[in-house]
């Protein structure tokens, strides 16, 4: 795990290079972003047990938490930052619906790395998926609704489409099947790797023409709405008086977000270019993530 971890940025930032030199093998694979994301969820499904829905009430405080943070503070975050670097309107779009969605699907083992709580971890994923349903397409409207018409309920079922339906299909597949495929389950975090690069790489060739002039300002708000997250994440869950192996459970939690949905539903329905801070983000927050769980594992609990 901790290899894949250390070898995803590594790749996606290669695989960006090529993407940008070489963008006319990618331009056409744009319709591919959301099957690709399926992948991704159904590969995260397949890490669920049944047992991991039913400790939804074993830690009410930490879940609420963990959950209010992830929906209430990301998106605002995203919302001054964007306002204050002046980004425009489609990257300031990307960032927030980045900020409005779930956990991210590396944060189960980054928590695991850095000697998290990783059961509250599991669980805070698990849910803010589920509630990312109703509550990513309605934050996203309620920061853009004045600014760029933001279809809420076409976005709902998007998200049930790319989210509920291969996570459950993935639940239910490791739960009848995972033992006797357990080849297959081993393979799928690779899998899942491999989709996040190349859903990376075609949005950098979608947006090849424009990123020498965009990316140090959106890689700046990128960079400080992740590590603002893990900031005020572990320091509001040590305020309500959670032990550290919670806190960083929180802290990873909020900081680290579903990045792959955000892109998903920035290049259906805004443009191309509302899908880079997404991209980005993909990279920056395992980057981010790997030395944080780097520097938490030789701290005492």
């Amino acid at each position: 795990m901790k290899s894949n971890i250390i070898l995803f940025p590594l790749a996606a930032v290669l695989f960006s290079g090529l993407a940008y030199l070489f963008p006319q093998y990618l331009l056409h694979l744009q319709p591919a972003i959301i099957p690709l994301l399926g992948v991704i969820m159904f590969g995260m499904g397949a890490t669920l047990a049944v047992a991991d829905f039913k400790r939804v009430m074993l830690q009410p405080g930490a879940i609420l938490t963990g959950v209010m943070l992830q929906f209430l503070l990301m998106p605002l975050l995203a919302w001054l930052l964007a306002h204050g670097l002046g980004l425009s309107l489609p990257l300031t779009a990307g960032l927030i619906l980045v900020g409005a969605c779930p956990g991210g699907t590396a944060s189960n083992v980054i928590c695991y790395l850095a000697r998290g709580n990783v059961a509250l971890s599991i669980t805070m994923t698990t849910l803010s998926t589920f509630l990312a349903v109703f509550l990513t397409p309605v934050l996203t409207w309620f920061y853009l609704g004045e600014s760029i018409a933001v279809p809420v309920l076409a976005m709902m079922f998007s998200i049930f489409k790319i989210i509920i339906i291969p996570v459950s299909l993935g639940v239910l597949f490791n739960h009848y099947l995972g033992r006797k495929f357990s080849d297959v389950k081993r393979g799928l975090p690779l899998l899942s790797m491999g989709a996040i690069v190349l859903i990376i790489g075609i949005i950098i060739a979608l947006n090849h023409e424009k990123i020498a002039s965009i990316v140090p300002a959106v890689l700046l708000a990128v960079i400080l709405h992740n590590l603002a997250g893990l900031f005020f994440g572990y320091t509001l869950a040590q305020m309500c008086g959670f032990d550290k192996p919670t806190c960083r459970a929180i802290a990873i939690e909020v900081g680290m977000q579903n990045s792959g949905l955000g892109v998903a539903l920035a290049s259906k329905y805004f443009a191309p270019l509302a899908a880079l801070p997404g991209a980005l983000f993909s990279i920056w927050h395992n980057i981010s993530g790997a030395f944080l769980a780097s520097y938490w594992s030789k701290q005492k609990n």
